[in-house]
């Protein structure tokens, strides 16, 4: 095992522990309740997936799917979902997100002090970190939860980069992918902090929890590698239908319109309409929001429709001329194992194109 892949591993997955116990340390000190320290042991799997990983992966990850961001995802959303669902009874003083922080040259002149005829430099040392701890716990509630929600969508993005990829993703698709989640995680900030800070969805507990819903649904891309990896296929009796065929050589980009469709624009478009035609809140962020997911949406039904006309050409095309190929896009190279069979039910497929235009040449003779 390379000692690169191996640090890797190790210090990114430490960084989501890490993450996680702070959120979880936040909700203890909200609720002055020792009991919710239980959610660490949700890090257990974390450390039972890093065993498995490099034992059986080399520390290397998976195909199509990373486990380390899906249990970091288990470890810190319910920290995430306690602290907003208690943000009702959290107040930051005059200025609304102000830091109540008072931090006093005297307060570490007096650790000091003290230590120093004392007890030595260790001894200050850990004087120096109770007030500095002491002096964060003065924080405003509502700028720490806001502070976990910024921080958690910038550990996935770079904890996604600091995680060794398998072979099946090359280091240009892992740059593709990176990019797509920074824009992700931008949209996705905005709609959790944008929504929730209406006061009017305070006062309903109901609309927090389905906010709460949708942006922990709106979550689950990020273990998922499916935007840049296509799917490879072989020439059988399924891939001959055409919604295998377009799913063969569209995958990636048909991938990403339903993400944005079903998982991050479609459900936004319908939480914000729900606030704006059912509750009558409306602001300038949320109309213009409102706005922008509705053309994205339909953006990509355009996109959607502009794929399944091209991949209808190019179906014809290579109908006429009679090629065989598993995907439209590129050949299919046949390995040594191919059977007979199957290259003539590729031959079937195409010789056979739609009754209206194989009856079109005929006619124009």
């Amino acid at each position: 095992m390379e000692l690169m892949v191996l640090l890797n591993a190790l210090v990114t997955r430490l960084l989501f522990v890490l993450h996680s116990l702070i959120g979880v340390w936040r909700v203890t000190a909200v609720k002055k309740e020792p009991k919710y320290w239980l959610l660490a042991l949700l890090n257990l799997l974390l450390c039972l997936e890093t065993g498995l990983t490099l034992k059986f992966k080399q520390g290397r990850g998976y195909k199509w799917f990373s486990p380390a961001i899906f249990l970091y995802l288990i470890c810190t959303v319910p920290s995430l979902w306690l602290l907003e669902i208690h943000h009702g009874t959290q107040y930051c003083g005059n200025e609304p997100g102000a830091v109540q922080v008072n931090v006093s040259n005297q307060d570490f002149n007096q650790s000091r002090d003290s230590s120093h005829g004392s007890e030595g430099t260790d001894h200050h040392i850990i004087q120096t970190a109770k007030v500095f701890v002491n002096q964060l716990s003065t924080i405003c509630e509502t700028v720490w939860t806001l502070a976990l929600h910024q921080t958690f969508l910038l550990l996935l993005v770079v904890g996604r980069w600091l995680l060794p990829i398998g072979v099946e993703i090359t280091r240009d698709q892992l740059s593709q992918l990176l990019l797509m989640f920074v824009g992700t995680a931008a949209d996705i900030l905005e709609f959790a902090s944008e929504t929730l800070d209406i006061e009017d969805v305070r006062k309903n507990y109901a609309l927090i929890n389905a906010i709460l819903a949708v942006w922990t649904w709106s979550m689950l891309q990020f273990p998922l590698d499916l935007a840049v990896q296509h799917i490879g296929c072989k020439p059988t009796a399924s891939t001959r239908r055409i919604p295998s065929l377009l799913l063969c050589r569209y995958s990636a980009e048909l991938w990403n319109i339903g993400v944005s469709l079903f998982i991050q624009d479609g459900p936004f478009f319908i939480v914000r309409s729900i606030l704006m035609g059912h509750f009558r809140i409306f602001n300038q962020m949320l109309v213009f929001f409102t706005a922008k997911n509705i053309l994205v949406v339909t953006l990509q039904l355009y996109r959607l429709a502009v794929i399944t006309l091209d991949f209808r050409a190019t179906i014809l095309q290579k109908s006429r001329k009679g090629e065989v190929s598993c995907c439209p896009c590129e050949p299919y190279e046949a390995s040594t194992h191919a059977t007979t069979d199957q290259d003539n039910e590729m031959k079937e497929f195409v010789a056979s194109p739609p009754k209206e235009e194989s009856q079109a040449p005929s006619e124009n003779q």
